[in-house]
């Protein structure tokens, strides 16, 4: 099947990067289509800000349960409008983990994108509602590296990819030089791999087995399936998800990981089917 798979991306043409396959946290498929160096990894990086998070929590410098509005200044809390600041500083930091805070545009914008995004005017005391937008992943990661007091560049490469074995991997930030959270990381496919390597492996000692558990447990619903901390899930499996055919889907039924990097700006959709048929093998395989 696994061949079949690679036939199937060739027949459709499809620009893919590359497709790697671990069961038991050995690799037992490979195959390349491009150059094995870093490429965009888009929303993956969302899911790196989460394991961030993990890491501060785990540190005692960060409570997800504490309003958001915590780590926030008052000259900034200034931007909000006097009738949305007190729902606003209501709200936990686990609505923006769970992208359940309605009415953000996609990303930041404007020349100071926080002052942006506090001063529109939102009901935030509306009930919880999936709505994905890069400023939740935006406003967790600027407020966490408030907590840790370092760089959250520094912070994730010395507690995260430096015990993994990765190299130094860079990340984008704001006009004003916060950490943006949302996107802006380049890994290799097997660095993406490895991602879902540690989350299959409940964090090996890297991050807090309990945090990986919460991280990718279903928290909301969305139309397609549910949503954890910056993670998605869907029955047997869980997924870091990057635009243009980004993915490592850990199935820990089947102790599996399939990962594949890709730009497929018109129809990464393609490459769903195609997983799922290398999933469904591995789970006959196993009986």
């Amino acid at each position: 099947m696994l061949e079949q798979a690679i036939n199937e991306i060739r027949r459709l043409d499809l620009a893919v990067h590359g497709l790697e396959v671990r069961q038991g946290g050995d690799v037992i498929f490979r195959e390349m289509f491009g150059e094995d160096i870093r490429y965009p990894a888009y929303s993956a990086a969302k899911s790196v800000t989460a394991l961030a998070v993990g890491l501060a929590v785990s540190d005692g410098r960060f409570d997800i349960n504490a309003p958001l509005a915590y780590w926030l200044t008052e000259n900034e809390l200034s931007a909000m409008l006097p009738h949305r600041r007190e729902q606003f500083c209501k709200l936990p930091v686990t609505r923006f983990l769970t992208m359940s805070v309605k009415g953000y545009p996609f990303r930041p914008e404007g020349d100071d994108p926080l002052r942006n995004c506090l001063s529109r005017d939102m009901d935030y005391s509306a009930e919880p509602r999936f709505d994905y937008s890069n400023v939740q992943a935006y406003l967790v990661g600027l407020i966490c590296e408030r907590a840790v007091g370092v760089k959250m560049e520094q912070y994730i490469n010395s507690r995260l990819f430096e015990p993994m074995g990765i190299p130094h991997v860079g990340f984008q930030t704001d006009s004003q030089g916060r950490f943006y959270g949302a996107t802006g990381m380049s890994l290799k496919i097997s660095e993406l791999a490895d991602l879902g390597q540690l989350l299959l492996e409940d964090g090996r000692s890297i991050v807090s087995k309990d945090w990986i558990r919460e991280m990718t447990s279903i928290h909301i619903s969305t139309k397609e399936s549910g949503y954890g901390y910056f993670i998605w899930t869907k029955p047997g499996r869980y997924y870091i998800s990057g635009k243009w055919g980004q993915r490592s889907i850990v199935c820990p039924e089947l102790g599996t990981v399939i990962t594949y990097m890709s730009d497929l700006r018109d129809n990464s959709e393609l490459m769903t089917p195609i997983a799922d048929s290398i999933i469904k093998e591995l789970a006959d395989e196993a009986g």
